[in-house]
């Protein structure tokens, strides 16, 4: 599993884990990401249950293992948060912070230890270290019980399944060209976007956020002027259509 740098300050630094060639074929790829800042790091939609192994091992060359303090989980699906009972016994004096709708899904994956942090509609904040991320709600964006993370230093937003891109593990890691990427999340974006209301709101409310990166769970991040380029394209596109 790759592991690459998105930012790093004096303050804290952004990792993104992916891009597996080990993994299963018929296993979607999934961005994984990490921010840790001084003795203290959360991970945010650790990953599929098949994915554990090569997850545990990329953030061990990073952090010790104490200092994951958080999980996060922008919503309900297996392919962010299956791994969740392995992470249980792993770090089972950990918090999840997930959608408060949720939870009584999410421990479906095996939860024993590990607290769960229920985050309220309106979205919420969590200081990690000296790192205060944001909780910015995206009902609907695939979930009805589903949030984004925003770092105002770092100028990130970890956008989930929006921006998402399905493509083989050894693309990019940053969109180079965004008409040809176009054809790798339209289908993805009609299908599993189901309403223009939700998006609507969605791309007002980050369009108050300062974003130099948008990095989404699968495929690749959105750097500079992609961000605003990838937020046009969306804010045009018409979603939830079954075809």
């Amino acid at each position: 599993m790759k592991a690459t740098e998105l930012y790093k300050s004096a303050t804290h630094k952004w990792i993104v884990l992916g891009r597996d060639d080990t993994k299963p074929d018929k296993i979607i790829d999934t961005n994984q990401y990490m921010i840790v800042s001084r003795d203290e790091a959360i991970i945010l939609d650790p990953g599929g249950i098949e994915l554990f192994s090569p997850m545990l091992a990329g953030i061990l060359k990073q952090v010790d293992l104490p200092h994951i303090k958080y999980l996060f989980a922008s919503h309900q699906d297996p392919d962010i948060i299956s791994s969740l009972g392995l992470w249980d016994k792993t770090i089972p004096n950990a918090k999840l912070y997930a959608p408060w709708l949720w939870e009584g899904f999410i421990r479906h994956f095996g939860m024993e230890h590990i607290e769960y942090m229920p985050i309220k509609d309106e979205g919420g904040e969590l200081r990690v270290g000296s790192a205060t991320l944001k909780f910015v709600p995206a009902h609907y964006l695939h979930s009805s019980g589903n949030f984004n993370v925003y770092d105002p230093v770092a100028k990130i937003l970890m956008s989930g399944d929006i921006g998402a891109a399905l493509e083989d593990a050894d693309a990019p890691m940053f969109v180079d060209d965004f008409a040809s990427h176009i054809k790798k999340m339209e289908y993805f974006h009609k299908r599993w976007m189901p309403s223009n209301k939700a998006k609507a709101n969605w791309i007002a409310r980050v369009r108050e956020l300062e974003i130099n990166m948008l990095a989404p769970q699968h495929g690749r991040i959105f750097k500079g002027e992609m961000v605003d380029e990838f937020l046009t394209w969306f804010a045009k596109l018409d979603v939830g259509i079954a075809s």
